[in-house]
Parts: C-alpha cells; structure tokens; sequence
C-alpha cells in the first residue's frame, strides 16, 4: 500500500486561508491526501466571509473549527503549508516547509476575499499534481 502523504496548513488564526486551503485539498483530492490545518493563535470561530467565499464554489467549511498548532501535528505532517504563521511554527527534519505568500482574508470583503481564494486553489491543484501524480497509461 502507498503512503499517504499528509498536509499540514499553518496560519495565525486558523479561521482563513489555512481552512480554504484544507477546504479545497479535501474536495480536491478525496481519501489521497490527509488533511490538517491549524494555527498559532487560533481565533473563536471561522472567517464569515471565507466561508461564504468557499460556499459559492460548493465547499462548506462552516462546521470546521480552529485549531492550535502543535509539534504532534507538525511532526506528523510531510508537507507543512505556512501562510503567515511567522516564526511560531516548529521545524522538524524531514518534513517539507513551504510558504504561501497570501493577504490575510480577515476584515476584507466578499470581492477581496474571492481573490485570496482563488489563488488558493491553484496552489492547492499544483499540491496535489506534486504529491499524488495522475497515474500515467
């Protein structure tokens, strides 16, 4: 049995991109990849705004909570994501770190907001394209 690779989304507060990116990588890739998001500060609740942004692509994240990063799911992560997350986030050997340079989504519009999500998306295609290769004939 293949391994699973395993995404880890890092962001302050867990409440914006780090939920669309794990929005649009669980609808995109199904049961492929494993998924997590988390943050260094999480907030109370998700960004209203980023949850009507993924509502209008047909992807709920209403019911996702913010979580607070932790060494456990660094550690258990091949590929940690950060958008933002400053110098909060753990480095262990062996995992891949990336940084998504992103606007934080928090206090901008519906119109703004699209735009970060969008952008989102096409990293999370290229994610997936990179980790689960379309199988070739």
């Amino acid at each position: 049995m293949a391994h699973k690779p395993s995404v880890l989304f890092v962001c302050v507060h867990d409440a914006g991109r780090s939920q669309m990116a794990a929005g649009f990588l669980t609808a995109l890739a199904g049961d492929r990849i494993e998924v997590r998001s988390a943050g260094s500060a999480p907030a109370a609740e998700l960004n209203s705004v980023a949850v009507e942004a993924m509502g209008e692509v047909g992807i709920d994240i209403a019911d996702n909570t913010p979580k607070k990063l932790t060494d456990e799911a660094v550690g258990v992560s091949d590929v940690v994501i950060t958008m933002g997350c400053g110098d909060a986030c753990p480095f262990f050997p062996g995992i891949s770190y990336r940084d998504w340079v992103l606007p934080d989504p928090a206090g901008q519009t519906i119109e703004v907001v699209r735009t970060i999500r969008d952008r989102i998306r096409i990293l999370v295609e290229n994610l997936i394209a990179e980790l689960v290769p379309a199988p070739t004939h």
